[in-house]
């Protein structure tokens, strides 16, 4: 009789072992010779020593599959232990699995473009409608990367641009007054790994959520780094940012040049960025179009009629003779 502690580095213990540890009472059963003990992501195994080595190798299989989807039920733990291949259906266009499996696809053809795009660049921009999922599809492709352990972290970043708000006035410290400008950088992330697993990314520095201004002074390395509403970003803001790429490490720059909350005498970085990095090898430029909006099919025509209005102002605008 031995005993062996098989460590779960790559899982959330709660979507392994199941709820209310049906997952583990499934093991225990297609194992009956081995005394199983979980606790947290440890694993404690107790029996013959002919029986451990293939015990183990079963959970590596299992974990593996885990990492890959977030999702673990019965049906793949008997496939898997029974040596067969999981049945799980093919998705055409798969980023990643996020949260309870739910697969994460780009949805549109640019935003397919923009994953091939990532692949194939240092540096892409991201540039469309609010709704068009250039955020999401940004988070999922680091999201993907760092799974993959072709980075070690995420880093991601927003200017806190007080659109009609002022920052002085929000309540509580710091991290409270700047959070609600990154939430729906926490609400892309919370859809794509699990609770617990998210809340270690956070803790241990994997994943970095920071405003603009946090970003001076760093070099960024073996990370994929993500600048979310870059139009509200000034001319030296975005060449600062832009500038911290280190080794092994990728940028996004995402934006709407058509939602900035600038002065309107201060030109957005993001516009002026987008001029002066036009054909500079290495940079990847997906342009988003209200085609691609896969929020409710309301935002499309409001994105529709507010493009009309400017056209109408255009328009209306007196002709100088020159």
């Amino acid at each position: 009789m031995i005993e062996q502690i098989i460590l779960l580095e790559n899982i959330d213990p709660v979507v392994f072992f199941g709820i209310n540890n049906s997952n583990l009472q499934l093991l225990k059963t297609l194992f009956p010779k081995l005394r199983i003990v979980a606790r947290g992501n440890i694993l404690k195994v107790s029996g013959n020593a002919d029986e451990i080595p293939s015990f183990e190798e079963k959970i590596r299989e299992l974990e593996k599959f885990t990492a890959e989807r977030n999702s673990l039920t019965n049906e793949n733990i008997i496939d898997i232990v029974k040596g067969n291949s999981p049945n799980v259906a093919k998705q055409d266009n798969l980023i990643i699995f996020g949260t309870n499996g739910k697969p994460i696809v780009a949805r549109t053809p640019n935003q397919l473009k923009f994953v091939e795009e990532f692949a194939q660049n240092d540096l892409t921009f991201g540039i469309g409608p609010a709704g068009s999922g250039k955020t999401y599809t940004a988070i999922a492709v680091a999201v993907k990367a760092l799974k993959n352990k072709e980075v070690k972290k995420i880093i991601l970043s927003r200017p806190a641009v007080e659109a009609g708000e002022k920052l002085g006035f929000l309540p509580g410290d710091m991290k409270d007054k700047i959070d609600p400008y990154l939430q729906p950088l926490y609400d892309a992330l919370e859809d794509m790994i699990p609770t617990a697993k998210l809340k270690d990314y956070i803790e241990n520095k994997v994943i970095q959520i920071a405003p603009l201004a946090f970003m001076r002074g760093r070099t960024l390395s073996d990370a994929v780094i993500i600048l979310d509403e870059a139009q509200n970003a000034t001319v030296h803001q975005i060449k600062m940012f832009l500038t911290r790429l280190g080794m092994n490490a990728k940028m996004i720059v995402t934006g709407d040049i058509t939602q900035s909350d600038l002065p309107p005498s201060q030109e957005s970085g993001l516009r002026h960025a987008l001029k002066i990095l036009k054909g500079v090898k290495g940079i990847g430029h997906i342009e988003f179009n209200k085609k691609d909006i896969v929020r409710h099919k309301l935002v499309q025509r409001i994105v529709e009629a507010y493009e009309k209005d400017e056209e109408k102002k255009i328009e209306r605008k007196p002709k100088i003779n020159g």
